[in-house]
């Protein structure tokens, strides 16, 4: 018998989905109409969606760590810089000063949203 990965994928999701209803692997198997061993080799695989999702969860986590890291160099950079005691003028220090509001409104609105979502980490 040839099966197509979709029809093994879509298996295995009933497999876990009966699974979780507290179905025996023998109730499993002769409902789906496949072997015990079959229905216990799905169960040992894992979720490709769960994989996917851990994937893709990781991928913006180093994302967003790359973005904090990048935030806190370019705020110790300007700090470093100390722009708001350069003689320059009208328009460019409105400019600068424009600019580094923004971004601290943005920043701060990140900070907000993590004391919200973590309070007992970030209190």
């Amino acid at each position: 018998m040839v099966t197509t990965p979709t029809a093994v994928a879509e298996r295995r999701a009933k497999v876990r989905q009966l699974a979780q209803t507290g179905a025996s692997s023998r109730a499993i198997a002769d409902k789906l109409g496949v072997s015990k061993d079959t229905v216990l080799r799905d169960l040992r695989q894992p979720d490709d969606m769960s994989t996917a999702r851990a994937a893709l969860r990781a991928r913006k986590v180093a994302q967003a760590e790359e973005a904090v890291s990048q935030a806190s160099a370019a705020a110790q950079a300007v700090a470093d810089a100390n722009p708001s005691h350069m003689i320059t003028d009208d328009a460019t220090a409105r400019r600068w000063c424009g600019a580094l509001r923004a971004a601290a409104a943005q920043l701060t609105a990140q900070a907000d949203a993590f004391t919200e979502y973590y309070p007992s980490a970030t209190g």
